[in-house]
This record gives structure tokens, C-alpha cells and sequence, in this order.
């Protein structure tokens, strides 16, 4: 099962809301396949952060440093792309490139052992827990109370929305957005809020005072960095539960949001952080300090596996915008029903590419992928929106 080529490509969709707009989130994603020396092959996938250097990291660095060696080598590979490209433990562009890779070698052990992947990786369970995330950040309180009873009729039982992320609005507003999503679904139906570390310690702090009656689940991300001593301070003064992880980039990360106390739901998301190699290691830190997971950074479709296939797995996100982008681009991938979604009985991965659609949605031009008039997530600005509306 040796690598004999690995492939790179970007592709765009657009997501429509219906009620809201169209085009009112962008999704990007590095889509990559690895063809082993008897013509089989595996897929990964990677976001939309920096693609332009991500896809030359791939071909040009990591592919000639592995090509020949075995995809069922995983803790080789990674050692290998360690020591000779990443000794000083960068994150970002390699890793994401790194993660890629990694899920397609794991999608060719799955389907070469005629197993998924969350087996091979414990096979706790066959079904996960899932959320929704329908809260924009561009949703104002009404909005917010018609989309949370909206969800909660299609049949989610938990749900999250953002908070941060735009200039005009301050923590205040954010308090009454929450309020009235928490009015909109009843105290008994889970709620996250997500902030994508939008806030100072400071404005954290105040919202999430000012929403400790509405019965969080979890504040994920509310701080700038994910500065672990900030996030440790910080839930030692409030009474909502603190989450983050999903962009951390290797396990050192992971330990030190783990030691500083600094969360009580940790969030690997196999896209980012190197792949379910390096997420299994975040998982066992976690069960040897008792902390649950939970999946942030969305791509419901991947992050499934780790969370299925430990002890300690929580709910899976599915993200509106990224739940959509899997459907469209990728043939048999899961839905939520009523709270659970259950992984394919097929090996590997469990889906497979629609490469018409991936034919389609390829950005060639790197003009065409810059996020005009949104926020680094994709998410349309709330003057876009109302341009939008005018015109």
C-alpha cells in the first residue's frame, strides 16, 4: 500500500438561506487523493485557511518526503514530516496539509481492512450524538428565535450560535442575542454559544456573566488565541462550561489547554489538527483527565469517526454551511436524526467524491477565492447582507 502520487485541488461552494439571502456563507475547502501504487485511492480534505499555500506544501514538500512509504504507516509519516520539515513544531499551513494527508491514508487502512474509520480507531460506538449550528453572527434577536424554532422542527436537539464577529455589535447585543434564542427554544433544549475567539478577556467575561442564566452547554472559544492562561482564568469566574480546540495544531497545544485547567470540553477537529493520528493522541489526553469531546470547527462528515470511535466522543457539529458543502461535493454522507446520526456501514471514510461537483465548484485563480465582503469564516457581512437586500 505504497503512496505513488498525491493530488491537490481548492473548490468553492455557496451556501443560500433561505428567508436570509443567497450566497450568505462562502465554503472553501483543499480537496486531496492519494493514489497508491495499485491504483486505489483515499481522500482528505483540509479548510479554507491559506489554501494557496497548503496545495504547494503538499506537492512539492510533503508528497517527494513520503512518496513510496505505507499509508498504513501513519506514525511514520508523521514522524517523518516532524523531523525533517517541522522540527520546530510550526502550525498552520503544514499541519493542515499534514491532516489532509493523514485522512486519506486512514480512509485507504479502512478500506483496505473492509472497516470505517471510527472502527479502527476504537470502534466504541456506531452512532454519535450530533448539534446544529444555525446561529450567524449576522442574526439579529429575531432572526436568531426564528431560526432556533426552525431547527428545533426539523428535529436537532442541540443547537449553537455565534457570538463576536461583528465590529458594529458589542457583548451587550450579544447578551440579548442569546436571551432570545434560549426565549425561542424553552430551558430544556441544549445551547452553545461559539466565538470563534473574537472577544478580549475582558468582553468575555462580561457575556458570559450576562448570560449565565440562560443555561449554556458550553462557551466555546471566547477568547483571542485561545490564550490558555486567559481561558483558565476566565472559568474560574464564571459558571459556563469553556470548549475550544478545533484549530490547535498538535498535542502540545492540547496539554496545555488541558493543564491550565482551561476547559472542560476539548475539541479536536481532524481537518486542522493533523489528522485522526494526531486527534487519537488529543482524545487519550482527554480520557486521562476525564474531559469529554466535543467537535468545533464543523466538517461533521470526517470529525464523525474520532467521535464514534472513543469512550470519551461527544456530539458532532453540524454546521449548516460545512453539512451542505459535504452534501453537495461528496455521495452518501450522513444526516442528523433526531439528535444522532449513525456512521455508513462502508469502509473508510463511508462516502465518496462526486467528482462532477468537484469538477464544477474548482477555484483555479486565486482572485477568485478571496472572501469579498465577509469575515475570514466565510460568513457575509451583515452591510453586505443589507447591500444585498437593497439592490
Amino acid at each position: 500500500m505504497k503512496i505513488a502520487n498525491i493530488t491537490t485541488s481548492l473548490h468553492r461552494h455557496e451556501i443560500d438561506l433561505p428567508g436570509i439571502g443567497e450566497s450568505i456563507e462562502t465554503r472553501m475547502f483543499v480537496f486531496v487523493e492519494i493514489e497508491l501504487e495499485d491504483g486505489r485511492k483515499g481522500m482528505g480534505v483540509t479548510g479554507s485557511f491559506l489554501p494557496w499555500a497548503t496545495m504547494p506544501c503538499i506537492r512539492e514538500h510533503i508528497f517527494p518526503l513520503i512518496k513510496g512509504m505505507d499509508v498504513r504507516h501513519t506514525e511514520a509519516i508523521h514522524s517523518k514530516v516532524w523531523k525533517q520539515l517541522n522540527n520546530r513544531s510550526y502550525t498552520g499551513v503544514i499541519v493542515n496539509a499534514l491532516s489532509a494527508i493523514d485522512i486519506a491514508c486512514w480512509d485507504l487502512r479502512g478500506k483496505d481492512a473492509n472497516q470505517s474509520i471510527s472502527e479502527l480507531l476504537g470502534g466504541y460506538s456506531r452512532e454519535a450524538m450530533t448539534y446544529a449550528t444555525f446561529g450567524y453572527p449576522f442574526f439579529d434577536e429575531q432572526q436568531i428565535a426564528d431560526y432556533a424554532k426552525k431547527f428545533l422542527a426539523e428535529g436537532h436537539t442541540m443547537l449553537k450560535m455565534v457570538v463576536g464577529g461583528e465590529p458594529t455589535r458589542t457583548w451587550k447585543d450579544d447578551i440579548r442575542r442569546v436571551q432570545a434564542a434560549r426565549d425561542a427554544i424553552g430551558p430544556d433544549v441544549d445551547l452553545m454559544i461559539d466565538a470563534n475567539c473574537w472577544f478580549n478577556p475582558h468582553d468575555a467575561f462580561m457575556l458570559a456573566k450576562g448570560v449565565e442564566d440562560c443555561n449554556l452547554k458550553w462557551f466555546e472559544e471566547p477568547i483571542q488565541q485561545n490564550d490558555a492562561r486567559a481561558l483558565a482564568d476566565l472559568r474560574s469566574r464564571v459558571q459556563v462550561p469553556i470548549a475550544a480546540g478545533q484549530m490547535e495544531g498538535w498535542r502540545w497545544r492540547f496539554r496545555e489547554l488541558v493543564m491550565h485547567h482551561a476547559v472542560d470540553v476539548l475539541q479536536p477537529n481532524v481537518l486542522y489538527n493533523g489528522g485522526y493520528t494526531e486527534a487519537l493522541k488529543a482524545a487519550h489526553l482527554a480520557q486521562a483527565f476525564n474531559l469529554p469531546m466535543a467537535n468545533g470547527g464543523g466538517w461533521p462528515i470526517f470529525n464523525m469517526h474520532i467521535l464514534a470511535g472513543v469512550m470519551n466522543g461527544g456530539p458532532v457539529e453540524f454546521h449548516y454551511g460545512m453539512w451542505m458543502t459535504g452534501k453537495h461535493f461528496f455521495d452518501g454522507t450522513p444526516d442528523p436524526v433526531n439528535g444522532k446520526m449513525t456512521i455508513p456501514d462502508r469502509p473508510g471514510l463511508g462516502f465518496t467524491p462526486k467528482y462532477d461537483a468537484l469538477k464544477d465548484g474548482e477555484i483555479k485563480n486565486p482572485e477568485d477565492s478571496r472572501l469579498k465582503g465577509r469575515d475570514a469564516h466565510g460568513y457575509l457581512l451583515r452591510e453586505a447582507i443589507e447591500a444585498q437586500k437593497s439592490a
